[in-house]
C-alpha cells in the first residue's frame, strides 16, 4: 500500500493548532530546563571555590589573577584570569540576557502590557526594598556603594531550585519567576551602566554611538548573518569599555540589534516544506532506514533542514546556539573565579555583625520577598490584573523568596562596589549566606505551603 507523509498530516484534526501549542510549550520549555540545569553546575562551582580558596588561599587568588596575553601582530591585550571572565565572557552572558529581554518583549511574558504588569512590578519591589534596606544598615559608612548586591536576582540558580518542585508547582508561577528575574536582570544592567560609571569618555561614547548606528544599519537591510554583528559587537566592546562603562553592557546593547525575522515568512516555509514532505513516497507500512538508500528522500530532507534554518530567526538561533556555552562554561568559570571566600583570619561574630554582610542578608531575605509581594499586590488590585495560570498569593511569596537568591548578579555587582580586601569579602559571605536561606525558605514555603 502506497502510503504518504500527507496522508498521516490528515490524520491530525487540525495539525497547525498542533504544531503551534507544542512550538509554544516546547520553546519556554527548554529555556526553563537549560537554564535549570546549569543552575546546578553553577552551585557546584560555587561549592568548589569556597573550598578550594579555604584549603589553598594563596593558590587560588594566584591562579586567578595570573596574568594572559593576546597578541595579534604589533595588538597586545594582557590581562588577568579573572579579568578576561569578568570582562570577556560574561559579556556572552550578558548578550544572551539582551537576547531573551528582547524575545520577551516581543512574544513571551512581557509582550502584553496588561500581562507584564505583575512581573515588571515584582521586579522594581524587588530592587527597591533590598536597595532601602542595605542603605539603612549602611547609611554614613564607607561600604553605602554596595547598595546594588542585594537587588539582583540568579535566574539560574532560581530555576534551579524550583525545578527540584516538579509538577507540585503551576507553570504559571515558572513564568512568574523566569519574567520578573528577567526584568531584575534588566534593572541590574541599567543600575551598572548608571551607577557604578567612575567617569566617561565622551571621545569613546561618540565611538560607541556610531557603532551603534551601523548595527541599526545592518538590521534594517536585512542582513541575518551573524559575523557582521559579531564584528560591530567587539569593537562596541572596546569602544564601551574605553567610554568608562563596564565592557559587559556592549553584550546587552548588541542583543537589542539582532534580527527577530527569518528569511522566509511562514507561509512560503510551510509550501516548501509540504513539496518536500511529498516526495518522500515509501511502500509497505514503514519507510525504515529510506536516507541512507534514496537519494530522492535524502534531497528532500537536506532541502527541509535548509528551509528550517532559513525560517528561523537570528536571534532564535544565537539563543539557542549560546545557551549551553553561557549555562554550563561561562556561569560555572564566573562562580569558581569569585565564589571563593577565605575564611582563614576571619572572625565570624564580626563578619556577621558587619553592615555589609547584615544589609546583604536581610536585602535578600527579607527585602526581595516582601517588595516582590507588596508591589506585585498593589499592582494586581490597582489594575484587576489575575495572577497567572492557576498561581496562588502564598506561591508569590514562595517565588519572591527564590527571587532572594542573588549570586551571579550581586558577586558581579560586588566586584564593581569593592575592588578588593575585607569588605569584597564580607559582601561574598553575605550573598552566600542570604541566598542559602532564601532557596531554603522559598522551597519550604513551595513545597508544603498552602
Amino acid at each position: 500500500m502506497k502510503k504518504t507523509n500527507t496522508s498521516l498530516i490528515k490524520e491530525l484534526k487540525s495539525p497547525v493548532l498542533v504544531v503551534s501549542k507544542i512550538m509554544q510549550t516546547s520553546a519556554f520549555q527548554y529555556f526553563f530546563t537549560k537554564i535549570s540545569q546549569s543552575g546546578f553546575l553553577l552551585i557546584g562551582s560555587a561549592v568548589i571555590a569556597l573550598i578550594w580558596s579555604n584549603l589553598n588561599p594563596e593558590g587560588y587568588s594566584h591562579f586567578w589573577h595570573q596574568e594572559l596575553a593576546i597578541h595579534l601582530g604589533n595588538l597586545s591585550l594582557s590581562h588577568s584570569l579573572l579579568h578576561w571572565i569578568n570582562d570577556g565572557l560574561m559579556t556572552l552572558f550578558f548578550f544572551t540576557v539582551g537576547l531573551e529581554i528582547k524575545r520577551e518583549l516581543l512574544v513571551g511574558g512581557l509582550s502584553d502590557p496588561k500581562r507584564a504588569a505583575l512581573p515588571v512590578a515584582a521586579a522594581i519591589g524587588g530592587m527597591v526594598l533590598p536597595a532601602l534596606i542595605y542603605f539603612y544598615f549602611n547609611q554614613g559608612t564607607d561600604s553605602l556603594s554596595g547598595w546594588g548586591i542585594p537587588m539582583a536576582t540568579d535566574i539560574a540558580f532560581s530555576l534551579a531550585v524550583l525545578s527540584l518542585l516538579g509538577r507540585k508547582i503551576p507553570f504559571g508561577i515558572r513564568l512568574f519567576l523566569t519574567a520578573f528575574a528577567i526584568v531584575d536582570d534588566l534593572g541590574a544592567i541599567l543600575v551598572i551602566a548608571l551607577f557604578y560609571t567612575a567617569s566617561i569618555n565622551l571621545y569613546a561614547l561618540a565611538a560607541a554611538a556610531v557603532i551603534c548606528c551601523l548595527l541599526f544599519t545592518i538590521n534594517k537591510a536585512g542582513v541575518r548573518k551573524t559575523l557582521p554583528y559579531a564584528i560591530l559587537g567587539l569593537m562596541l566592546w572596546f569602544a564601551i569599555s574605553s567610554a568608562g562603562l563596564h565592557a559587559t553592557i556592549a553584550g546587552v546593547v548588541t542583543a537589542m540589534f539582532i534580527p527577530c525575522k527569518g528569511k522566509y515568512d511562514t507561509d512560503i516555509f510551510l509550501e516548501m516544506v509540504q513539496r518536500r514532505l511529498d516526495r518522500i513516497e515509501c511502500h509497505g507500512d514503514s519507510c525504515g532506514q529510506s536516507i541512507l538508500v534514496n537519494q530522492r528522500h535524502l534531497d528532500a530532507v537536506q532541502d527541509i533542514n535548509l528551509a528550517c534554518s532559513e525560517v528561523e530567526t537570528p536571534l532564535q538561533r544565537l539563543e539557542h546556539s549560546l545557551s549551553s556555552w553561557v549555562g554550563y562554561l561561562i556561569l560555572p568559570l564566573f562562580a569558581l573565579s569569585n565564589g571563593g571566600v577565605s575564611l582563614a583570619g576571619m572572625e565570624p561574630l564580626t563578619a556577621l555583625t558587619n553592615p555589609v554582610t547584615q544589609g546583604i542578608i536581610f536585602g535578600l531575605v527579607l527585602g526581595k520577598p516582601l517588595g516582590i509581594f507588596i508591589f506585585t499586590f498593589t499592582i494586581a488590585k490597582i489594575l484587576r490584573t489575575e495572577l497567572m495560570q492557576g498561581t496562588t498569593w502564598i506561591q508569590i511569596l514562595g517565588a519572591g523568596l527564590l527571587g532572594g537568591i542573588g549570586f551571579t548578579m550581586s558577586l558581579f555587582i560586588s566586584n564593581l562596589s569593592f575592588n578588593s580586601g575585607i569588605m569584597l569579602e564580607y559582601a561574598k559571605v553575605g550573598i552566600m549566606i542570604g541566598s542559602f536561606i532564601s532557596a531554603a525558605l522559598g522551597y519550604a514555603l513551595l513545597r508544603w505551603g498552602k
